[in-house]
């Protein structure tokens, strides 16, 4: 697989011969579909949680009379029946919502993302991504410079103080090391740019 190896100026300089292993893989939608379900629901810290009719405060008091009035018979207003009552089912803060995933199905799956956007266009590799001083400024300049567009994940290999400091501000570019990228991320962003150590680490994780 031939990408193209972009300059400190944006420029094409030369091609990259990327390892089919890991750029050259089909595309496989339901395995992709079904890591980025799994990287949403691990994710989950599942902190929410509603009362059920034990919980809910309420009078144990008959709310009417039980025969005479027409309406169905009630015992209290906790009932999940009325407004204002316990839920039958509620959800509670420590439900567990992790899908596992095997280590070959998520390598096959982060592969078939990479191939995928080396196939459309929207992944580069470049020499190195540093900047010498934390200056958001110059970053996007640089990013500008290199027509990579407004929504950008940079795959550094080692992501220095400098780079931290000087991307956090902008809006819609990520920059991670190679063991911090996810397949939302991958998917996301439109651009995708990598660099030439980072292909080695990649190389190494997804082969």
């Amino acid at each position: 697989m031939q990408l193209e190896l972009l300059n400190e100026q944006g420029q094409a300089a030369s091609k990259y011969d990327a390892p089919e292993t890991v750029f050259g893989r089909e595309y496989n939608e339901d395995l992709v579909h079904q890591i980025v379900v799994a990287f949403q629901a691990n994710a989950r810290q599942g902190t929410r949680a509603q009362k059920d009719r034990e919980q809910v405060r309420h009078s144990t008091k008959k709310p009417f009379k039980q025969k005479g009035t027409g309406r169905a018979r009630a015992g209290m207003t906790s009932s999940p029946l009325w407004r204002g009552g316990g839920r039958i089912f509620p959800n509670m803060p420590d439900e567990n919502f992790t899908q596992k995933i095997n280590k070959k199905m998520y390598r096959a799956g982060m592969a078939a993302i990479f191939s995928q956007l080396a196939r459309e266009g929207r992944l580069a590799v470049v020499e190195s991504m540093k900047v010498d001083s934390p200056k958001t400024k110059q970053l996007a300049a640089r990013f500008k410079a290199m027509n990579l567009g407004a929504s950008v994940l940079v795959i550094a290999e080692e992501v220095d103080e400098n780079l931290y400091l000087a991307s956090r501000n902008l809006v819609n570019v990520l920059v991670v090391e190679p063991r911090y990228a996810d397949p939302l991320s991958l998917v996301h962003y439109k651009k995708v740019l990598v660099t030439k150590g980072a292909m080695d680490k990649l190389k190494e994780m997804f082969a």
